[in-house]
């Protein structure tokens, strides 16, 4: 007799993660008590109905949603055998896109697509799913949302990767805003600050780039290989920074005013530093200077040389040291909601101009200290 199984699906199993990662999620129901979005539980179970209060909003309110996911950034911790702060990336490319619409995240939900929930003897992968959990708790901790539904399957094929546990991750965050304060990029005048908070890593984008210049050069195993005292394996797998509750202490929540007058943000991340912030500035009335940028991350640095990656190209790919922009004409007010914040570091990289086009001093190899130019194109 065939069963289900045979086919490599475990229902049993299934259901024994989903209770798993249901009680996990039990823990970023605090975020949201006594706030707009408080999780409301009509049943206390994995396979329950959960919501959210919504009640009482006022004219004028907006909600929409976010989503991404962590791209070929999980192969990277399927090699590494760590899976333990995957979920701060997959939280941070979600949630930080609310924020740059001018509206607060609230409730994330997820789909965790593997290719199997046990080895082939049969063993489960207990500890994969306990530290993707754990992330997943610290990260939406983090960002003060609450997990409040999900979906795990088994997918066989379908799902490919390194070593025996493969998986793609993708998320959906639900964010609300007064209408008058979502962002429109008529705020954002000539003159205004650009205050760039500074990124220890890739995010989770351009890692495709990464691993094909990491197995050219490396071959397959590139991941174990050292850079100075560290694997690059672990380099390229540095969590993404979560900014969001300072970024939303400046500009405002969905029930409180900010603290400072913030004119627009960015979030680098596909199409890297110049292709984001050019996404925002908008239309062709604006640029930018940015004279004072952060150094890129020790590991972009070193596949910049290895791949031959010019300057020009590694700024429209990668974040560079910036993972966030905040745009702003009150610089110092950013820099003090900053000091609440130790892990966050920020400083002013540059201004918004009349004049269409991105200019940058780099702080790429090739061009260092010279200045890289790059027309308006939107």
């Amino acid at each position: 007799m065939t069963t289900y199984d045979d086919a490599g699906v475990d229902v049993a199993l299934g259901d024994e993660v989903s209770k798993m990662l249901y009680k996990a999620s039990k823990l970023t129901w605090p975020n949201r008590a006594g706030r707009f979005g408080e999780v409301q539980v009509a049943k206390d179970s994995f396979s329950g109905a959960r919501g959210f209060e919504i009640s009482n909003l006022p004219i004028g309110t907006r909600a929409g949603m976010c989503l991404d996911g962590i791209g070929t950034k999980i192969e990277v911790a399927e090699r590494m055998g760590d899976y333990t702060t995957i979920a701060h990336d997959l939280i941070a490319m979600a949630v930080e896109d609310a924020v740059v619409y001018g509206g607060e995240p609230f409730v994330v939900g997820s789909v965790l697509d593997v290719n199997r929930l046990k080895d082939d003897l049969g063993e489960p992968f207990a500890e994969h799913v306990k530290q993707l959990a754990r992330g997943y708790v610290e990260a939406a901790n983090l960002a003060q949302v609450a997990v409040i539904d999900g979906e795990t399957a088994e997918i066989g094929m379908r799902v490919g990767g390194y070593g025996p546990f493969n998986a793609n991750w993708a998320a959906a965050a639900l964010w609300v805003a007064d209408v008058n304060r979502l962002f429109t990029g008529r705020e954002i005048q000539p003159g205004d600050y650009l205050l760039g908070l500074k990124e220890g890593g890739f995010r989770s984008n351009g890692l495709s780039l990464v691993r094909k210049i990491a197995t050219d050069v490396h071959g397959e195993d590139w991941h174990g290989v050292n850079l100075e005292g560290v694997s690059l394996g672990e380099r390229v797998l540095t969590p993404s920074k979560i900014y969001t509750r300072a970024t939303l202490d400046m500009y405002g929540r969905f029930e409180e005013e900010g603290e400072i007058d913030v004119h627009g943000f960015v979030h680098v991340t596909g199409g890297g530093l110049v292709g984001k912030l050019q996404r925002v500035l908008g239309g062709p009335g604006l640029g930018a200077t940015m004279d004072n940028l952060f150094d890129p991350a020790r590991a972009m640095s070193y596949f910049q040389q290895e791949g031959d990656v010019s300057d020009k190209m590694a700024y429209q790919t990668w974040n560079m040291g910036q993972g966030f922009i905040v745009i702003t004409p009150n610089p110092l007010g950013v820099m003090q909601v900053l000091e609440r914040y130790e892990d966050i570091e920020g400083q002013v990289i540059g201004k918004v101009t009349d004049k269409p086009g991105i200019s940058l001093i780099s702080r790429g190899l090739y061009s260092q200290g010279g200045w890289l130019n790059f027309p308006h194109n939107r």
